[in-house]
């Protein structure tokens, strides 16, 4: 990694459970929003709000609001199983660099989606796209880690991510439900971009163990 880029410079180590603040964050939002539902318009991310109305907030609070507490838990769980020991490998300053690039730009690109396909009626919420974006740095950071899927299956993370991927895709085609698979798959994308841009590491490189 070339550390005299302005964009490479690393932060000093520090560990000081930001994972853990990011999920006390998430779940005051979903208690706020089950309390006051009607923030949800507000906070979610919305082609129409944003353009007209100019809620600009919401490419960054649409990661802190859930539809529902499955939803909710779901994504808690990604950021505790994967964040917190990705958290203490790069520590807390990046990891929170990490969490915030990878979710505004999940919440970008997919606006930009919305806006040129008519999605004006969509609302977008939830961390998904940077829990995913978790997921991918985990098998970057522990390419040799073995996750067990539902306790029984051990899977390798990167095969993982290969497996969520085309399910993704698949489910993006030819799925008709309203879980947005394409901010999911933005999340793995920008995941790797962070990782060759900010980083100078090669996530093929590292799985190939060349590295």
């Amino acid at each position: 990694m070339n550390k005299n880029l302005f964009f490479r410079k690393p932060f000093e180590y520090k560990f000081f459970n930001a994972s853990l603040w990011i999920i006390a964050i998430n779940v005051f939002v979903f208690i706020l929003t089950s309390l006051y539902p009607q923030l949800k318009t507000y906070l979610s991310l919305n082609v129409v709000l944003i353009v007209r109305h100019k809620m600009y907030w919401q490419f960054l609070t649409y990661m802190f609001t859930h539809a529902n507490i499955s939803h909710l838990i779901f994504n808690m769980f990604g950021i505790l199983f994967f964040g917190v020991n990705l958290e203490k490998a790069i520590g807390s300053k990046e990891f929170i660099l990490f969490y915030f690039v990878c979710g505004i730009l999940c919440g970008a690109l997919s606006f930009t989606g919305y806006y040129f396909t008519g999605g004006y009626r969509i609302f977008l919420l939830g961390a998904s796209g940077a829990v995913y974006a978790i997921l991918f740095a985990y098998a970057v950071v522990f390419p040799r880690s073995i996750i067990y899927i539902w306790g029984l299956l051990p899977i390798p993370a990167p095969i993982l991510v290969l497996i969520y991927t085309v399910i993704e895709i698949f489910s993006q085609v030819f799925s008709s439900s309203n879980v947005a698979h394409l901010t999911h798959l933005f999340g793995f994308l920008i995941a790797w971009i962070y990782f060759v841009v900010r980083m100078g590491i090669h996530p093929i490189k590292i799985w190939k163990g060349k590295y």
